[in-house]
């Protein structure tokens, strides 16, 4: 009866108790289908990889929460599965066997019974057959899960073990490498001869120049030890985005605390480096990737920014380790490393004879930034006076990268402006930054630091132009404003028109329009300076000022230098390259050549590569090899940011800089035009055809005065030529018939702020109908301006005398430093006065009136007009 009962009744679903260990059973499905799939809910990897059952209480919870990761990664498996291909074949077969199946099942059962056997020989296969599936899908699930671990990051792994993890807890960029250090460790003793050659080669002949041109000759190293402490990596971050796809970038933690011993001779006396310490971000760039061993064609090794670098001296040459000499010796040795491996400089690393050496050491620059230091103000006094703390001496550094620029010093000043123009050219944008320090200049001392500000060039990249106040760092107070623009480099001949009007506008002769690229790979057959001696040479390359030194070859006339460098054109059109080679120990010139830039504009791509060159006074043999690549500097578009909140805040930031310095009763009065304009204005007085004219458009209808003079109808109309000579084109009569309403006579006036130099130009070119009240007295006029409010000394500007005219011309031009915000609260006061009005006794005013600055036509095209001189007003 009992397998009767058992036969007609239909199969059960075996259950597994929920309080069983996660780790030895696993639930089963509710019920077999015709087929004999079967729905498996996996327990969590965690339990599955380390063996240890959860609780019984939060099995249920935690299988909730973990059994969207599982199926996740069960399916990253499953899909790496071929799929099974279905036909009538197939399924036939498969129902054959589930009934074969079904009746084995039944059949051992009946046999059971028949046989009377013991009920046990029923549940034993049972148990051993679940526990053999159990075995199976535990173990299939504990590869699925090693395979999706293999493909996910460390990150995703932790969190699907993890449900929450603690506030504390966090998965940063870099990542440690451990391993790496003890490879380092194991390597260091046999780094001791590459350090030697390269510090040899390329440090010592450099140092030992730098230090020559302080009056110190002589330098050279004896004996170069590292000692046993190898550098050590602190982290380490691969870039797996933004990166092509023929190159592999991580950046290194590096710091190396050295127990060295190294030995040098300056002159006749003995001196020594000890404890040497390094620390900085390092870049290896391992490219191209190749497809044969060892697959990476290369190595580019170099500091993203200048790292920091401290050592003590030993010997007799102890006494230059004080204030001073220190820091010269600190500085050259800085400057020595940032010309080897602080960008835009690279310490290039060949790996395989396939890749050539151009694509591995040429220069790759992704743009140039053009800087330009306005002004700074609020500084600290760190100058002591008789009476107390005087002003400060201010100047201003702004490195980037290796690349350094230093502004002039502003004697007695905490409020200076520098007008500082600079281009440094940028080969990586995402890690780049500039820094900028300023410093009080001592004559005796060593300067003192006024604070510093940094940037990220990034920023100026995504915005085009970057126009804004920083405040000081490492400092009580104090402001810093710089304008920064981006130029991305293009090998299109017809960019050139545009930059080099771009650089006639600005006015500035120091700023560039190209780029040329030159890679020196080697010489050959190079004529020898001594009888039976081989030369030692070494090249110079230069383009205008700008001077670039090869490493100097030891005994080799045919030497191979393998090395790159770049050179900012001001105009292709007239600049050449020239190349000299030299031998080293007698100074005389092997071979020199010179090649225009502008051939370059008619090569395909502005480039040739591998090309080699006569040389001359030179053997007839002599070659020299090299690539040349030229780039014209391109504006990108401008993002204009939509916060305004930008200008505002620079403003306040100003007015708070300023307000210090108000009495309560002059703050109570005065706005906030008041304040900006006690700082100073530096400017320049120059006559009008002696500088480039300033192209201007403009309509005066829209322009408010405080005294609203009457103004011609016919108006000038000036356009920008197309040519780089732009004259200024007066289109408006240049006489007037009219005295003006108060018949004080008419001044002719142009007016334009340049917002890329940050600069207010105002041209005085005539006066006209003066009043003639007495024949024997004919004035002798000039023409006073200042910015208003606060009519300061710096701010004030004056033309020449005209003897005995009443209708004198002038036509010059002054300038003023002013930022844009300080323009928007500023007024100009033009008046003209007799210097015969001080030997009468009257008063020397003729006229004079006030304009606001406060005009887009001044911003946008500039102003040009007639204006009416008004009576004479009190200051306020």
């Amino acid at each position: 009866m009992f397998f009767k009962k058992f036969l007609s009744d239909p199969i059960e679903t075996v259950k597994v108790p929920a309080a069983a260990p996660a780790t030895l059973l696993q639930p089963v499905a509710a019920a077999e289908s015709s087929s004999d799939e079967v729905t498996v809910v996996h327990q969590a990897p965690l339990a599955e990889l380390e063996d240890i059952p959860p609780d019984p209480t939060d099995e249920e919870e935690d299988d909730n929460k973990k059994d969207s990761i599982d199926e996740k990664m069960v399916a990253a498996s499953k899909e790496e599965m071929p799929p099974k291909k279905s036909s009538a074949e197939d399924s036939i077969l498969s129902v054959i066997y589930t009934a074969s199946k079904k009746v084995f099942i039944v059949g051992s059962i009946y046999l059971v019974g028949y046989m009377g056997w013991s009920i046990a020989w029923l549940i034993a296969p049972v148990i051993l057959s679940v526990a053999r599936d159990r075995w199976q899908k535990s173990t299939k699930h504990k590869r699925s899960i090693a395979k999706a671990s293999a493909l996910a990051s460390e990150k995703e792994v932790i969190l699907a073990r993890i449900d929450e993890l603690p506030a504390w807890v966090y998965f940063p960029d870099v990542e440690r490498c451990e391993w790496l250090n003890k490879i380092l460790k194991q390597l260091w003793p046999n780094a001791n001869h590459y350090a030697r050659s390269l510090v040899k080669q390329t440090i010592e002949p450099n140092v030992a120049e730098s230090l020559a041109f302080y009056k110190l000759p002589g330098f050279r190293f004896d004996r170069i030890i590292l000692g046993t402490i190898p550098p050590r990596i602190g982290g380490v971050k691969v870039y797996d985005y933004n990166v092509a796809r023929n190159e592999i970038i991580m950046d290194l933690d590096l710091f190396y605390a050295s127990d060295c011993d190294i030995n040098f001779y300056l002159g006749a006396m003995k001196g020594g480096i000890k404890d040497f310490q390094i620390h900085g971000w390092i870049r290896v760039v391992m490219k191209p990737l190749i497809r044969t061993m060892p697959l990476v064609g290369g190595l580019q090794i170099f500091f993203l920014n200048n790292p920091n670098i401290d050592f003590n001296l030993v010997g007799i040459i102890d006494f230059m380790d004080m204030p001073g000499l220190s820091d010269l010796l600190r500085r050259i040795i800085v400057e020595q490393i940032g010309n080897i491996m602080v960008l835009p400089n690279k310490l290039p690393i060949s790996l395989s004879d396939e890749v050539p050496a151009a694509s591995l050491k040429m220069p790759e620059p992704e743009g140039i930034l053009r800087i330009h230091v306005v002004e700074a103000k609020d500084l600290m006094k760190k100058d002591i006076g008789m009476l107390g703390k005087g002003k400060s001496d201010p100047y201003a550094i702004v490195n980037v990268g290796s690349q350094e620029f230093k502004t002039q010093i502003i004697d007695n000043n905490v409020n200076p402006k520098w007008d500082y123009w600079c281009e440094a050219v940028v080969e990586d944008t995402q890690h780049t930054v500039i820094n900028c320090r300023l410093f009080d200049w001592d004559r005796t001392g060593d300067d003192e630091s006024l604070g510093r500000a940094t940037i990220e060039i990034v920023n100026v990249v995504k915005r085009g132009v970057v126009d804004t106040w920083l405040t000081l760092e490492e400092a009580k107070h104090g402001l810093l404003h710089v304008r920064l623009q981006w130029y991305k480099l293009t090998a299109e001949p017809a960019d050139l028109q545009a930059a080099l009007m771009e650089t006639q506008l600005l006015r500035v002769t120091s700023m560039s329009t190209a780029l040329l690229i030159v890679f020196i790979d080697s010489a050959r057959h190079l004529k020898s300076a001594r009888s039976n001696a081989r030369p030692d040479p070494y090249l110079v390359c230069s383009v205008g000022k700008q001077k670039q030194q090869t490493a100097m070859i030891m005994r080799d006339d045919s030497p191979v230098w393998e090395q790159g460098f770049t050179f900012l054109v001001g105009n292709p059109d007239n600049d050449t390259l020239q190349i000299k080679i030299y031998d080293q120990k007698t100074g005389l010139e092997i071979g020199q050549y010179g090649y225009v830039i502008a051939c370059l504009m008619n090569k395909e791509n502005m480039e040739m590569v591998s090309q080699p060159f006569q040389l001359q006074k030179s053997g007839p043999d002599s070659k020299l090899i090299m690539s040349l690549a030229l780039r014209i500097l391109k504006k990108v578009d401008i993002v204009e940011d939509t916060d305004v909140t930008s200008e505002a805040s620079t403003i306040s930031q100003l007015a708070r800089a300023a307000s210090v310095k108000q009495s309560p009763s002059a703050q109570d009065k005065g706005s906030l035009r008041d304040i900006q304009s006690q700082s100073s204005r530096l400017s320049s007085e120059s006559p009008l055809t002696e500088e480039e004219p300033i192209a201007l458009k403009v309509s005066s209808d829209t322009m408010n005065l405080s005294t609203t003079p009457t103004r011609s109808p016919k108006l000038f109309n000036a356009n920008l030529a197309g040519s780089g000579d732009s004259q200024l084109t007066h289109r408006f009569p240049d006489i007037t018939s009219s005295a003006g309403e108060n018949g004080l006579g008419r001044i002719q006036l142009s007016i334009h702020y340049m917002v890329q130099r940050q600069k207010l130009f105002i041209t005085i070119h005539k006066i006209m109908n003066i009043p003639l009240r007495d024949p024997t007295n004919i004035p002798d006029p000039y023409v006073k301006l200042y910015l208003l409010p606060g009519r300061s000394k710096e701010s004030k500007r004056k033309t020449v005398v005209v003897k005995d005219n009443c209708n004198p011309v002038y036509d010059a031009t002054f300038e003023y430093l002013i930022s844009m915000a300080e323009l928007m609260q500023s007024e100009l006061e033009v008046t003209v006065c007799t210097q015969k009005g001080f030997l009468l006794g009257g008063s020397p005013i003729i006229g004079m009136l006030k304009i606001s600055l406060n005009e887009t036509d001044i911003i946008e095209n500039g102003l040009n007009s007639w204006f009416d001189l008004q009576p004479e007003q009190k200051h306020d």
